[in-house]
């Protein structure tokens, strides 16, 4: 059904038009009449036709004045003029506007059904779209949620997540570099400030989880994550790193109003807790807060910074940058944990250069923290006297720079400690798979077979095996008996069946169409082409 206005202060002309579209489309079309400006525009805004045909002279407003307001409210509606007038600034009018044809009166029947036959194509490729666009919203609506589960699932318990975060970013349309965590805890009642039935509850969540989500994002321009035990988790973009007291006020009675909204919709007792913003990457923080605020408040909704015994530096410090020298450096990023010791060391510098007994002590703590993270990641050795020229290196020190220079090697030095074990670790798995491939060629082996003897899951083992030799699992043990098999080709004294069982083959048809493909000719053609 097509929805036609048709405005023109002449009856004649209204009936005309009407009798021509209708003996065309017979009930393909609902059509409405308007005879001034001013009902042109009330039609419009009530009927919202498709199409209208609209006359330039009326009484009140003009055709054009009416199509300048119509556009204010209605973007779809496609303008066909019909004027006595040939004149030029009404043509270019009417082109600003969008319209779709300019007749001038008198207009014969074939002109108007053109003209109406491609505005109704028009309509009809705009609807489709429309259709499509819904279609690909209703798939949205199903895959966005996994998406925002996977994204967080991920921030949460993946240490190196941040190498592909930004395609989860991008896909979630994600352009803020902060955020905050909150938690939702739920269960049937609560005692001693524990929820009860946590298992009861967490079965639960899957029948109410779509009304949680819809609930939550009401109140929070938010990202939802997965159920984990009785608990949801809410991640919210932040536009800046911190929050003021009147903004966390907000948050909290917000955070509170939701929490009542659910147990109103949702038979549940619900408790929430929220973390401090932080930077994406290092979002972790924020969630372990929210926990801690929701362990150890006493209220259905508790902000980190409402807990007394929360931590909280003197003045202003640069925590991110610090967080982001550690993670960096034990991340082997050599230019990442280098620009994070410089900027902190620049921090330290323009704020506290008469302190320079302070400073030491911090590049020391620096240092020795990361050292020992380091080393229980296995990547440097550790003892009681290890760093006994620590200190006196660091007050040996002329100036700033020297002491500079001293905290970028010591991060250096954990940097390739931190690579090379990451090498050593992938070099030492495919260098005993590869042994045992060489010794075991003949026999039918697998990738399963191998990833259990070095004791790696196969899936992690054929990645790490591609990433350190440059060819699968399957391509390396092909080759190798490949290499073996032009080995034995070359004696005479045993036949190509032979040939094939001794390389790892049982089918020697399969034998042959394997060598051919690398050799580019059968056994016996290779063996003949030897002489």
């Amino acid at each position: 059904m097509y929805r036609i206005l048709l405005a023109d202060d002449e009856g004649i002309m209204l009936e005309s038009l009407k009798n021509i579209i209708t003996s065309n489309y017979g009930n393909a079309c609902e059509i409405v009449f308007a005879k001034t400006g001013r009902a042109v525009v009330e039609q419009a805004e009530s009927f919202r036709p498709d199409i209208a045909f609209v006359d330039i002279q009326m009484p009140g407003l003009s055709g054009i004045q009416a199509m300048q307001e119509i556009r204010k409210f209605n973007k779809t509606t496609i303008f066909i003029v019909i004027s006595a007038y040939d004149k030029f600034h009404y043509a270019q009018e009417s082109i600003n506007l969008g319209v779709l044809e300019y007749l001038t009166k008198p207009v014969n029947k074939k002109k108007i059904l053109e003209a109406c036959s491609k505005a109704m194509q028009l309509v009809d490729e705009a609807r489709s779209r429309r259709s499509d666009d819904l279609k690909i919203r209703e798939k949205l609506e199903t895959v966005v949620p996994m998406i925002e589960s996977g994204y967080i699932y991920n921030l949460l318990l993946q240490d190196e997540f941040h190498t592909y975060q930004s395609n989860y970013r991008e896909l979630l349309n994600i352009e803020k570099k902060y955020a905050f965590m909150a938690v939702v805890e739920f269960g049937d009642s609560l005692e001693d400030g524990i929820l009860t039935n946590a298992v009861g509850a967490s079965v639960r969540a899957s029948r109410f989880y779509p009304e949680f989500r819809e609930i939550t994002k009401g109140f929070f321009d938010c990202l939802v994550g997965p159920v984990m035990g009785n608990c949801i988790v809410i991640l919210v973009p932040h536009e800046t790193g911190s929050v003021e007291y009147e903004e966390r006020v907000e948050i909290v009675t917000r955070m509170r109003n939701l929490i009542h909204k659910l147990e109103q919709r949702i038979e549940s007792k619900f408790r929430g807790g929220i973390g401090r913003v932080r930077l994406l990457e290092e979002v972790k923080d924020s969630y372990r807060e929210a926990l801690r605020a929701l362990r150890e408040g006493n209220s259905h909704v508790v902000h980190i910074n409402d807990i007394p015994s929360v931590q909280d530096y003197d003045g202003e410090y640069p925590l991110e940058l610090e967080n982001q020298y550690f993670q960096r450096t034990i991340e082997a990023d050599y230019a990442g944990s280098r620009e994070a010791a410089n900027r902190f060391f620049n921090w330290m510098e323009t704020n506290y250069s008469d302190y320079r007994r302070d400073i030491e002590i911090k590049v020391l703590e620096l240092v020795m923290r990361v050292e020992y993270t380091a080393f229980f990641k296995g990547s440097m050795k550790y003892g009681f006297r290890y760093r006994e020229n620590y200190l006196k290196e660091v007050q040996s020190c002329p100036d700033y720079e020297a002491l500079r220079r001293w905290f970028l090697e010591k991060t250096d030095a954990v940097c390739r400690g931190m690579a090379t074990t990451k090498e050593k670790e992938s070099e030492s798995v495919v260098a005993r798979a590869k042994a045992y491939i060489d010794e075991n060629y003949q026999k039918d082996i697998s990738l399963d077979e191998v990833s259990r003897l070095v004791d790696i899951s196969p899936y992690y083992f054929s990645k790490l095996f591609k990433q350190e030799q440059g060819e699968n699992f399957i391509e390396y043990l092909t080759r190798i008996r490949m290499q073996k098999a032009r080995q034995l080709l070359k004696n005479p004294n045993y036949s190509i069946k032979e040939i094939c069982v001794m390389s790892g083959y049982s089918d020697p048809n399969y034998f042959s169409r394997i060598f051919k493909k690398y050799e580019g000719m059968t056994p016996s053609e290779y063996r003949e082409r030897l002489g």
